[in-house]
C-alpha cells in the first residue's frame, strides 16, 4: 500500500517486462464504470494492456460485477446523480473484497454537480488510486485550479505538493497527468518523463490512463505475481503508457486519427511483446 516505499524506487527494465508478463499471464477482470465519451478508447487499452475490460454499469448489477473483478474504475466524465449512487455499490462491494479501486475525477472542479459527485464517492469509498489532470488533483487538494469543460487550464507547476496531501488524506497513491507526470504515495513525490505531446491531440488519452493505472493496479493486491508496492505498479503503469505514446509518435503519423491508432498499435504491441522499456532516467524524486 502507499506509503511504504523508499525516495529510491529499483524499477529497471527486468521489473517492466515482468509487469507486462504478469498482465498478459493473468488477464487481470477491470470492471469500468466510465464515461460515456471514451468507452471503446478504455475498453481497449485495457484489452491491449493484457486485462478484460467489462463495462457493467447498470444499478442491478454493477456491484455483483466489482465483487468478482481484479480492480475497479470510476471515471465520472459523464455521471449523473444515479451514476454515481451505482460507483458507490461498486465501489464498496471492490472494498469488501479487497480489490483496487481507481478514480478519475474528470472535470473536478468545473461544475458544483462534479464536485458533489466526487466527494461522495471518496466519502463512501476507499480508493487506492486518484488519477487526475493537473487542476483536477490541486482542487481536490484544496488548491485553486483552474478547468475549463473537462481540460485543465493549469500547466504543472507545483503540482506535486498537491499530489502528496492528497495522497495523505486519502491513504492512496495519486497519479497528476501532465507534460512531466507526477505520482505520489503520500511520502515521496516522483515525476515521471515519459510521453509525446501528440497524446493531447485526441479525446480520451486521459481516460485511457485511468484504464492503464487500474489494469496494473491488479498487480500488487490479492495472490498476483509479486511485481511490487501498489505505488511502484503504478509508476510502471505510467512509464508504459508514457513510452506508447512515444513509439506512435515515431513514424510521425499525418493527423490525429492515424497518431491515435498508431497509439492503440504501440499498447498492444507494448503489451504482446513486454521488452525494450527502459525506464532508466525516467522516474526521478522531486
Amino acid at each position: 500500500m502507499p506509503g511504504e516505499e523508499d525516495a529510491h524506487v529499483d524499477i529497471d527494465s527486468e521489473r517492466v517486462h515482468r509487469a507486462l508478463s504478469a498482465l498478459a499471464d493473468r488477464s487481470p477482470l477491470v470492471h469500468h464504470l466510465t464515461n460515456a465519451v471514451t468507452t471503446s478508447e478504455t475498453a481497449n487499452i485495457t484489452l491491449h494492456w493484457g486485462g478484460l475490460p467489462v463495462m457493467a454499469d447498470a444499478a442491478a448489477e454493477a456491484a455483483d460485477m466489482a465483487a468478482g473483478a481484479d480492480a475497479v474504475l470510476l471515471n465520472t466524465g459523464t455521471a449523473s446523480r444515479d451514476d454515481i449512487d451505482t460507483m458507490i455499490d461498486a465501489g464498496k462491494s471492490a472494498n469488501e473484497v479487497g480489490s483496487p479501486v481507481v478514480l478519475d475525477p474528470v472535470g473536478y472542479g468545473a461544475t458544483p454537480h462534479r464536485v458533489e459527485s466526487v466527494g461522495r464517492i471518496l466519502d463512501a469509498v476507499d480508493v487506492d488510486v486518484i488519477k487526475g489532470n493537473v487542476g483536477e488533483i490541486r482542487g481536490l487538494a484544496g488548491e485553486e485550479a483552474v478547468v475549463r469543460g473537462v481540460e485543465s487550464m493549469d500547466v504543472g507547476e507545483a503540482v506535486g505538493e498537491a499530489a502528496r496531501a492528497l495522497a495523505v488524506e486519502h491513504d492512496a497513491a495519486v497519479i497528476a497527468s501532465g507534460p512531466v507526470d507526477v505520482v505520489s504515495d503520500g511520502e515521496v513525490v516522483y515525476r515521471v518523463t515519459a510521453g509525446h505531446e501528440r497524446m493531447g491531440t485526441f479525446v480520451g488519452s486521459g481516460c485511457m490512463l485511468g484504464s492503464t493505472a487500474a489494469t496494473f493496479a491488479t498487480l500488487a493486491c490479492g495472490d498476483a505475481p509479486t511485481i511490487g508496492t501498489l505505488t511502484e505498479t503504478v509508476l510502471i503503469a505510467t512509464v508504459a503508457f508514457g513510452v506508447a505514446g512515444e513509439r506512435a509518435a515515431a513514424n510521425d503519423p499525418p493527423g490525429p486519427a492515424s497518431y491515435r491508432t498508431a497509439f492503440m498499435d504501440a499498447v498492444a504491441t507494448i503489451g504482446a511483446e513486454p521488452s525494450g522499456i527502459d525506464p532508466s532516467g525516467r522516474i526521478d524524486v522531486e
